[in-house]
């Protein structure tokens, strides 16, 4: 089943926190289908549509929270990423100047006539953290969050260890366009005409960090204030997940990461750094 989010106020927020609401319900499975603002709350470029409380919500704009019947904590949710649609305009600031973006068919333009290739993707796919109290939403976390990472395009399935009964998953943060790194702090960011993830439940997997399937290639994620920390945390997660896709032992998997995965930087500017390992189908025979 495919349900609709509506763009309103009280469907946006902006933090992460266990006692907001779920705004909707849905069975795993199931599809939902929404509009997002920018992640600087609006949908046209001069001005916010809805007012709210600066304080509280100062944060990306999110969808959600969307509960997942019978999701329980320590559980992975199974996030596949149906369609992200960019909206006509974007912007991305350099040390505080903003720069602006137009969607001309498959690139972006912006005012100088530089041109890059649109990519869109969803910066911000996560859950609270079990913790009372309110959380930013500029971090990325084990349960996902602010993740920025430039693969997590249309066709991927993302997979995130749930931290809370329900899920209680949100989204948002349109990216038009992304390098690793995302080095000014923002990247192409727009609004989204539309969005639709899938949600699913697995039992089978236990995840130190966040993974991800794209069509050709493995991913696996580590985030922590310390780059090379981040970095080890993305080569482990890598490690257990070719034990178990490829039924090779420990040591084994090292020697092999150590001639057939790449790392990147996928953010230094979120509060911790993140580092995604890639695996690529082929890369090992």
């Amino acid at each position: 089943m495919i349900h609709e989010l509506p763009l309103q106020e009280e469907t946006v927020h902006g933090y992460f926190s266990t006692v907001l609401p779920p705004v909707l319900s849905i069975d795993p499975g199931d599809s939902v289908r929404f509009q997002s603002l920018n992640a600087g709350w609006r949908w046209e470029q001069d001005a916010e549509p809805f007012d709210r409380d600066l304080e509280l919500h100062n944060g990306h704009a999110l969808n959600g929270p969307i509960e997942v019947r019978g999701a329980r904590a320590g559980q992975t949710l199974a996030v596949a990423i149906d369609e992200v649609r960019p909206g006509p305009w974007g912007v991305t600031f350099g040390d505080g100047q903003p720069f602006h973006w137009r969607l001309e068919g498959e690139r972006w333009i912006d005012e100088g006539g530089a041109a890059v290739r649109q990519a869109p993707f969803l910066g911000v796919i996560g859950m609270p953290p079990p913790e009372p109290g309110i959380h930013s939403t500029t971090p990325p976390r084990r349960f996902g969050g602010n993740i920025d990472c430039k693969l997590l395009v249309t066709g991927t399935t993302l997979y995130l260890p749930i931290p809370v009964d329900g899920a209680l998953l949100s989204a948002g943060d349109g990216h038009g366009a992304q390098g690793d790194g995302e080095v000014s702090g923002t990247a192409i960011e727009c609004p989204l005409e539309l969005a639709q993830l899938t949600l699913g439940l697995r039992d089978d997997l236990d995840l130190r960090m966040p993974i991800a399937r794209t069509h050709d290639a493995w991913l696996a994620f580590g985030f922590d204030r310390d780059l090379d920390v981040a970095a080890a945390l993305a080569t482990e997660t890598m490690l257990d997940l070719m034990e178990r896709e490829l039924g090779v032992e420990r040591k084994r998997a090292l020697a092999l990461a150590s001639v057939a995965v790449d790392l990147h930087v996928t953010q230094v500017v979120n509060e911790v750094k993140g580092v995604h390992a890639v695996l690529r189908d082929g890369a090992l025979r």
